[in-house]
């Protein structure tokens, strides 16, 4: 469920503006019953609730169509899926699309723009995070409704905490309390990590270092989105932090294609991971003894990260367009999001959901879910809405990934990154 960028999707965004002009959706004929193509890139189980949403919202609606697909089988190609779908005329009316792809959605005219339907009262927008809200919103412009929402906590693993002597971290816990922990848990003996970090390179690797610099006051890029602002001492701090315990205490898994650091905490080899909810299932099923913190932090903030994604809608002339938008705000509904959200383990994606009965049993098949839906008030930030921010993302997880692995400082592969992120940006311009 985390937003991780690829390469393709810089050709995409690019491709995806040029074919606007050409695309012509999928028509809107006059009378009979209105058909609503939905991608939602979920694949089985979690495909079940779609389907079951799907026809409850066409039995209900005789002149209405739901016809829900898979779209793709990687959501990380959904945005080159639908630039091709734009460009042959047969374009989706309804799309799941990653948080990280909407100031390239918003330049596209085939969007339909949401602000006036969550604008009105009966929607609740208000009701949705703070982190759901900024990422829909582009210049003003309402992209997207929430489809999946998460964020980053620590999971730790007590059994290995208890064999350690370790105390158990507590909500107001320091970075540095998670380094010495870290250090502590670490038994070379029997291969066991403190801890772990994806160096990759991709959105996996950075989206773990923004909230260290939120939480210092820090930002991504200046207020008018034209220069970086990463480049700073309590930045390079923050990441020499994990370059002293990667190369110094030698606490750290340095995972380098992404894929095995879950596994490790999963087989007792990582004591502690930094991740979201949509690795509890996981955990549960591997019958592990975990707990749930909120991110360390710095002077008390424990800002974290969130990465909404959203179902984006294209309009594929006036009739369909407006049953698209109907039907996704029906599904943003709390009793809709409980059946779909819920039902597979995700986070709800507004507060009212937190009130049905729903809830409680979700808390209760789901340790920790409680833990991360708090969490949610600690993500008060989104990442960029620039179309710029897949490339220089990439600059800055190469600039993570050079001082965790070759030891470079933070304050050099920082500072190239922000170099090439100017660069970037004054491109967009």
């Amino acid at each position: 469920m985390a937003n991780r960028l690829r390469g393709a999707v810089a050709l995409a965004a690019a491709a995806l503006l040029a074919v606007t002009a050409a695309a012509c959706g999928g028509g809107d004929a006059d009378g009979g019953k209105v058909k609503i193509t939905w991608w939602h890139g979920q694949a089985a189980p979690y495909d079940e609730p779609i389907k079951k949403l799907a026809a409850a919202y066409s039995a209900a609606h005789p002149d209405v169509e739901i016809v829900p697909q898979l779209g793709t089988s990687n959501v990380d190609n959904m945005l080159q899926k639908v630039t091709a779908a734009l460009a042959g005329g047969d374009a989706p009316d309804i799309a799941y699309m990653y948080g990280s792809w909407t100031a390239t959605l918003a330049g596209n005219r085939k969007v339909v723009d949401l602000t006036d339907t969550v604008k009105d009262p009966a929607f609740g927008w208000d009701d949705f995070w703070e982190s759901e809200r900024a990422a829909a919103t582009v210049d003003g412009k309402v992209v997207g409704i929430p489809a999946v929402i998460d964020n980053l906590g620590v999971v730790y693993n007590k059994k290995l905490f208890d064999a350690a002597h370790v105390t158990y971290p507590k909500p107001d816990w320091t970075w540095q309390d998670f380094r010495d922990a870290a250090r502590k848990l670490t038994d070379p003996g029997k291969k066991i990590y403190g801890t772990t970090y994806p160096v990759s390179g991709a959105e996996d690797t950075v989206w773990r270092l923004w909230p260290m610099l939120w939480q210092q006051g820090g930002d991504i890029l200046t207020p008018d989105g034209k220069k970086a602002a990463f480049n700073t001492p309590q930045a390079a701090a923050a990441l020499d932090l994990w370059r002293g315990m990667a190369r110094d205490d030698k606490s750290v898994y340095l995972d380098q294609n992404g894929e095995k650091f879950l596994p490790l905490f999963q087989s007792g080899k990582v004591a502690m991971v930094v991740t979201g909810p949509f690795a509890l299932l996981d955990f549960r099923e591997h019958k592990i003894d975990y707990g749930v913190v909120p991110l360390p932090g710095y002077n008390g903030n424990h800002e974290t990260i969130s990465g909404p994604d959203f179902w984006v809608l294209f309009d594929n002339g006036s009739r369909r367009a407006k049953a698209a938008t109907e039907f996704a705000a029906w599904l943003a509904e709390p009793e809709q999001d409980a059946a779909w959200s819920l039902a597979v383990g995700n986070l709800p994606l507004r507060k009212a959901t937190t009130r049905l009965p729903e809830y409680e049993k979700y808390v209760d098949d789901f340790p920790g879910a409680a833990e991360f839906v708090a969490n949610l008030d600690n993500a008060k930030k989104a990442r960029p809405s620039s179309a710029a921010y897949a490339k220089f993302s990439e600059a800055v997880g190469n600039a993570i990934t050079r001082s965790l692995i070759a030891g470079t400082p933070a304050s050099e592969t920082l500072g190239e990154a922000a170099k090439r992120t100017d660069e970037l940006l004054a491109k967009e311009k």
